[in-house]
């Protein structure tokens, strides 16, 4: 494995350590004012740092599948092992958590230092949670391909 393995540890460690921080620090500021001075502050800066840590996900993964001759397998929906149905599950839960954390960023760039809409406040209350806890699901299927490999 090349460098791109390094590349996509280190962003995968700050993408869910950075998680687990947010919906810490979302759990233990219950007091509106304590929220309305933490998050117009520290929103746009993580969400940047998520962004870049998202970004070199999808292009260390992406390199790493094509450097492998993976592409092939991965659709040929015939090839089924331990390893490649937990890769594709891999991908399908980070598709699924791609879209959620464009959706949860939008909302939280365009109303960043604004009162939320009721809609808005759930969507994005629902995708912290959803991108939480989907990060702990593609860290398992990491962790069953890395075990095979």
């Amino acid at each position: 494995m090349g460098w791109e393995i390094h590349i996509h540890l280190i962003a995968a460690v700050s993408w869910i350590g950075g998680s687990v921080f947010m919906f810490v620090l979302g759990i233990s500021l219950r007091d509106k004012d304590d929220q309305q001075a933490v998050y117009p502050r520290v929103g746009p800066i993580f969400g940047y740092f998520e962004i870049g840590s998202l970004v070199a996900l999808l292009i260390t993964g992406t390199l790493m599948i094509m450097n492998n001759s993976m592409i092939d397998i991965l659709f040929d929906t015939t090839v089924h092992n331990t390893a490649i149905d937990a890769l594709r599950n891999k991908l399908i839960i980070v598709a699924i958590m791609t879209i959620i954390t464009i959706t949860h960023t939008v909302i939280a760039f365009r109303t960043n230092d604004k009162e939320r809409t009721k809609l808005e406040m759930i969507i994005s209350r629902a995708s912290s949670m959803g991108i939480f806890i989907l990060n702990f699901v593609v860290l398992h299927y990491a962790i069953v391909i890395r075990n095979l490999l």
